[in-house]
């Protein structure tokens, strides 16, 4: 099979309106459509996709993720620009939902934790000439610095689906 992208990606969550909430306000998602109390279907700004989160209430009294246990690791978002990037973490940190944060060498990757502990990844994609060569897959999860990403490759660079959409 020959895969183009992830379309979209499915959450069961505890309560709808508080993770509406967070994906929104904190992600900048936009509600296509809700099942009051039960589900809702949002997407991310400039989305071609009939949505690409769904959530669904399981309940208040749910257990949460677990780590170390089979299932969803994370799901990985990616961002335009570092300066998306940057503002994002931002807003996750601001929530106290940030995690971590990792140089990949070929991403810069923001990890965070929605309200429900499901987690998953903001990231901006390296310009592939850019990227290290096999040999260096071992070191490949380094510290991220930021402010030095910011300033060695600027906040405003389109790189990934972005740039090729914006060309």
């Amino acid at each position: 099979m020959s895969v183009r992208r992830l379309n979209h990606a499915v959450l069961y969550i505890r309560e709808v309106a508080r993770s509406v909430a967070f994906y929104t306000e904190v992600l900048g998602f936009t509600v296509d459509g809700e099942i009051p109390g039960r589900a809702a279907f949002l997407s991310a700004p400039g989305s071609q996709n009939d949505h690409d989160l769904g959530l669904f209430a399981v309940g208040r009294d749910a257990p949460g993720p677990e780590g170390g246990r089979i299932g969803l690791y994370h799901l990985a978002w990616e961002v335009g620009t570092l300066g998306d990037l940057a503002a994002v973490g931002a807003r996750l940190r601001e929530r106290g939902a940030l995690v971590g944060a990792s140089d990949h060498l070929v991403s810069k990757s923001l990890y965070a934790r929605d309200p429900d502990g499901n987690e998953f990844e903001v990231m901006w994609r390296v310009p592939k000439e850019d990227w290290p060569g096999p040999e260096d897959a071992a070191a490949r999860v380094l510290p991220l610095d930021l402010a030095a990403e910011l300033e060695r490759w600027g906040p405003d660079l389109l790189t990934g689906a972005a740039a090729g959409s914006a060309t």
